[in-house]
């Protein structure tokens, strides 16, 4: 199949940037994006040309690295998907597709398609973490929870921090990945100690990062490759007026 690419090239967050037209024939359907990707850059090495710079990893849709803008969607059209697991057989031969970082005042371009997320790890910082023993396990039963709770704490925990959730959000808030953070330690009891004071710390590393402020328009739902739900921000808000008060 024959594609008509247009990719976002920028040289650094201090450079404007510009879509650039790229053409490949005969890429394989079954490629996914990244390997597309791949392949436009080894042609764009053997031509002496500056590759396409583009963040990745794991390849396997768990890290979170991958995502970009794919037709002003993020990660693509394939709902619940990362876009290294997105395929081409996704896209009609001929195709134009736009190509562009994920958009946020808090994501800064790096260059081309990669973006700056160390946002996200400060968020993190500030509170996503327990303190407990790091000597030996402790038994696996000493610890009682109930199936129902472990399970909606996992669905929280699977937030892989990629920033789909941002960068479709049309003010650009972080309340999705934030909160399913606070919330997957706030229903564990191994999260109870330092409840109070992680999600005020949470929040207020949040509201510094330039995020804009969440209007409960629930895109950020709809583009989470692991559907993150959005019940974790109503999760989030509870804890916040939780803490507030006792903190009184």
């Amino acid at each position: 199949m024959k594609l008509h690419l247009k990719i976002w090239r920028q040289k650094d967050k201090n450079t404007q940037g510009k879509l650039v037209d790229y053409w490949l024939d005969d890429v394989n359907p079954h490629m996914s994006f990244l390997e597309m990707l791949d392949t436009l850059n080894e042609k764009l090495v053997l031509s002496d040309e500056i590759p396409v710079e583009f963040d990745h990893d794991c390849r396997e849709g768990i890290c979170g690295q991958c995502g970009v803008m794919i037709n002003g969607l993020a990660h693509g059209p394939l709902k619940n998907t990362t876009t290294c697991q997105l395929h081409l057989r996704e896209f009609k031969d001929g195709e134009t597709i736009v190509i562009e970082p994920f958009r946020s005042k808090a994501f800064p371009v790096k260059k081309d398609l990669k973006v700056d997320r160390a946002a996200f790890d400060r968020i993190i910082a500030s509170g996503g973490f327990v303190s407990v023993n790091t000597g030996q396990a402790p038994e696996a039963n000493s610890i009682p929870v109930n199936h129902e709770t472990a399970e909606s704490a996992f669905d929280s925990a699977a937030c892989i921090g990629c920033g789909a959730c941002v960068a479709t959000c049309k003010n650009g808030s972080a309340a999705l990945f934030t909160s399913a953070k606070i919330s997957h330690m706030a229903k564990l009891p191994q999260g109870k100690e330092e409840r109070q004071h992680r999600v005020l710390n949470m929040i207020q590393q949040m509201d510094s990062e330039d995020f804009g402020h969440c209007s409960n328009t629930e895109a950020c739902e709809v583009e989470c490759p692991q559907s993150i739900s959005v019940l974790n921000i109503a999760q989030m808000n509870y804890e916040y007026n939780r803490a507030k008060v006792l903190k009184k």
